[in-house]
C-alpha cells in the first residue's frame, strides 16, 4: 500500500481537502469561469456522492484534481490538498507519480479511454511498470490477477484481447481493474455505469462498493443518479452552475435537503410512494458560463427566491452541513417521498 500521509481539514484527517478552487478555461471568445470556490473533502475509506445536472462542473472538478486539463487552456486557483502536496500546484512529473499510483479515474466510456491498439493485459501492465520497480512477467501475472478480481472469466485469455472485442459490461471492469491495480487511495468514478444498461449497472456497481470495502480505497462518485447515492454513498456534496450549494451525510441530506436545487433534484427520482401523475422537474437550465446571475446561480429557478438572494451569498455551516442559501433555515423543502 502506498504511504502518502493525509491532510488535516478543520481538525479532522482529510485524504483530499478542495479549498476555493477556481478554474477558468480559453475558448475563442477569451477566458470563461468553469468552477467557482468549491471546497468540499474526501476521508479515507470514504464514499462520495458529487450530484448535480450536467454542466454543473461536476467532471471539470475530477479533471481538475488529477490536472487533466490543457495547461494553455486552463486556469487553476484554490487549493487541491493531497498527502502533503497541493495539486493545483504540482508539476507534470509530479503529477504524473501521483495519478494512477495514488489517485484513480473510472470515465463515462471506456471505449475513449482505453486504446484501441494495445490488448487490455498490455495496458494494465504498463499502468504497473510505470509506478513499480518490477519485472515483465509480474506486471502479467499482476495484470491478470487484477481482472479476476473484478469478475472476468478466463482472466488470462481476456489480457490478450482488444478492447473492441469486449463489451461494454467488460470494457469497465477491464477499466476498474486498471484504476485499482496499483491499490490508490482514492478513486474518481466518473458516471461509470452511464452507457451500461441497467442489470450491468448494478452489476459494475456492486463490484465498486465491494472492491472499495476490501480495499480500502476511498471513492468519488460523479453522477447524476440520487438514487445511486442514497444507497451506496456516506456524504453527498450537490454542485450548480460551478459552485457547491449543499453538502453534507447523505441520509441527513436525503431526509431534510436545505437547498431548493437540492429537493428539486430529490423530488424527481421516481418513487412508488408519491401518487401517480406527471414526475416533478426543475423549471428553467443551468445558465451559461458567461451569462451566471447575480448573487445566487439557482435563483432564475428557484420558487423560494426573494430580494436578498441577488446579493451574493456565502457557505453557511450547521453541524455536519453547509448550504449556500440565504434562507436555508426557514425553508420547509420537500422531502424525498413526502
Amino acid at each position: 500500500m502506498n504511504q502518502l500521509a493525509g491532510t488535516i481539514s478543520g481538525g479532522q484527517e482529510s485524504l483530499l481537502d478542495i479549498q476555493n478552487l477556481t478554474l477558468s478555461l480559453r475558448d475563442q471568445n477569451g477566458w470563461v469561469e468553469v468552477l467557482n470556490n468549491v471546497s468540499f473533502s474526501v476521508k479515507p475509506k470514504e464514499i462520495l456522492g458529487v450530484v448535480g445536472e450536467s454542466g454543473c462542473g461536476k467532471s471539470m472538478t475530477a479533471l481538475s484534481i488529477l490536472r487533466l486539463l490543457p495547461p494553455r487552456d486552463a486556469r487553476l486557483g484554490g487549493q487541491i490538498l493531497f498527502g502533503g502536496q497541493n495539486l493545483v500546484t504540482n508539476s507534470e512529473s509530479q503529477m504524473s507519480r501521483i495519478r494512477g499510483r495514488h489517485i484513480s479515474m473510472i470515465f463515462q466510456e471506456p471505449m475513449s479511454a482505453l486504446d484501441p491498439v494495445f490488448t487490455v493485459g498490455y495496458q494494465i501492465e504498463e499502468t504497473l511498470m510505470r509506478h513499480f520497480r518490477i519485472s515483465k512477467k509480474e506486471a502479467q501475472e499482476r495484470a491478470i490477477a487484477a481482472l479476476d478480481s473484478v469478475g472476468i472469466a478466463s482472466p488470462r485469455h481476456v489480457a490478450t484481447l482488444y478492447p473492441m472485442s469486449l463489451s461494454g459490461g467488460m470494457r469497465q471492469r477491464v477499466m476498474i481493474a486498471m484504476a485499482l491495480v496499483c491499490e490508490p487511495q482514492l478513486l474518481i468514478a466518473d458516471e461509470p455505469t452511464t452507457a451500461l444498461d441497467v442489470t450491468i449497472q448494478a452489476q459494475i456497481m456492486d463490484l465498486l462498493l465491494d472492491l472499495g470495502e476490501r480495499t480500502g480505497t476511498a471513492i468519488m462518485f460523479i453522477t447524476h443518479n440520487l438514487g445511486l447515492v442514497a444507497q451506496s454513498c456516506h456524504r453527498m456534496v450537490t454542485m450548480y452552475a460551478g459552485q457547491v450549494v449543499e453538502s453534507g451525510p447523505v441520509k441527513e441530506v436525503i431526509a431534510e435537503p436545505r437547498h431548493p436545487y437540492t429537493a428539486g433534484l430529490l423530488s424527481s427520482i421516481p418513487d412508488s410512494r408519491r401518487a401517480r401523475g406527471t414526475l416533478p422537474s426543475i423549471p428553467g437550465r443551468v445558465p451559461s458560463l458567461r451569462a451566471m446571475p447575480e448573487g445566487c446561480r439557482f435563483g432564475p429557478r428557484c420558487g423560494y427566491a426573494v430580494p436578498p438572494c441577488q446579493a451574493p451569498q456565502a457557505i453557511e455551516l450547521s453541524g455536519h452541513r453547509e448550504v449556500r442559501c440565504h434562507r436555508w433555515d426557514s425553508l420547509e423543502l420537500e422531502r424525498l417521498g413526502a
